[in-house]
C-alpha cells in the first residue's frame, strides 16, 4: 500500500493501516486458540485436584504419583498433568461387566485346554517309546 518511504502527511493512513493489520491478527489468533483441543491442556496438583470427579486431596494425589498410579510429568519440582492422559487414565479404570468376565474366562479356559491337549498328544505319542519293557525291568532287578 505504501512505498518505503511515508511522509508526515501519509502518517494518518499509515497508522490506520497497520491498526486494521494487527486488529486482523489478534481476530486469528483468538480464533486459532478456541480452536485448540480442550485435553491438550496442562493442569497444576491444584487444578488437577478440582478437575477430578472425586475432588482428592493433595495428599492422595502423591501418593499415586508415588505409586505410579498416574500419568504425571516433572520439570524440575514441578508437577503437570496433561488432560488427555489424565482422561485416559480416569476411562481406563472401567471395570468390566459380568458378561465381559465371563467372555475373558470362557477364551482363557479355552487356550489352556488346547495348550492341555497338545502336550497330551505329544505325551501319549511318546510315552510308550519312553517306558521300559517288562522283560527289561525283571532283568535290572537281578
Amino acid at each position: 500500500m505504501f512505498s518505503n518511504e511515508i511522509s508526515f502527511n501519509d502518517m494518518p493512513q499509515a497508522l490506520a493501516y497497520l491498526i486494521g493489520k494487527v486488529e486482523r491478527l489478534e481476530t486469528l489468533l483468538s480464533a486459532t486458540k478456541s480452536e485448540l483441543p480442550e485435553s491438550d491442556k496442562w493442569f497444576n496438583l491444584q487444578e488437577l485436584c478440582s478437575y477430578l470427579p472425586d475432588k482428592p486431596a493433595r495428599q492422595t494425589v502423591y501418593g499415586w504419583i508415588g505409586q505410579k498410579l498416574i500419568p504425571y510429568h516433572k520439570k524440575g519440582k514441578k508437577l503437570q498433568f496433561l488432560k488427555s492422559e489424565i482422561d485416559t487414565w480416569l476411562i481406563g479404570d472401567k471395570h468390566k461387566s459380568v458378561a465381559e468376565l465371563q467372555a475373558d474366562a470362557a477364551a482363557f479356559v479355552a487356550s489352556k485346554k488346547t495348550c492341555a491337549n497338545r502336550v497330551q498328544s505329544r505325551t501319549r505319542s511318546g510315552f510308550a517309546e519312553m517306558q521300559p519293557s517288562l522283560h527289561e525291568v525283571k532283568g535290572g532287578l537281578k
